[in-house]
């Protein structure tokens, strides 16, 4: 299973101490590089950064279609734009995204989608 996750996911479930629990259901789980410097600007410590960095089953990805990232900039922030054109480029099985409107636009290019 191809599983990508944008940031809040992370985040959250980091917070309170589960991210454990996607490793659990997915076993290895991708980000794109835009999530993993959102996860770990130095200048904005979050939940997640220090996991992202060193738990060996999350993944960074470059995303290769940045015509896409573009696109999809224009409606969402570029950690979800990332996430959902790695999702595409990737095949994915799921994208794990909490945003309303990333919601809609991973739909919309035929994505499924978890909501964390």
């Amino acid at each position: 299973m191809i599983i990508v996750s944008d940031t809040s996911p992370i985040n959250n479930l980091a917070a309170i101490n589960h991210l454990h629990l996607l490793q659990q259901l997915y076993g290895t789980v991708l980000i794109p590089e835009a999530v993993y410097r959102e996860l770990t600007d130095p200048n904005f410590p979050v939940a997640g950064a220090t996991e992202v960095q060193t738990f060996i089953w999350i993944q960074t990805r470059p995303v290769q279609d940045r015509i896409l990232v573009e696109a999809l900039s224009n409606e969402l922030d570029i950690g979800e734009a990332e996430a959902i054109a790695l999702a595409v480029e990737m095949k994915t099985d799921q994208v794990l995204i909490d945003e309303r409107r990333g919601r809609m636009v991973a739909t919309s290019l035929n994505l499924s989608y978890q909501e964390f």
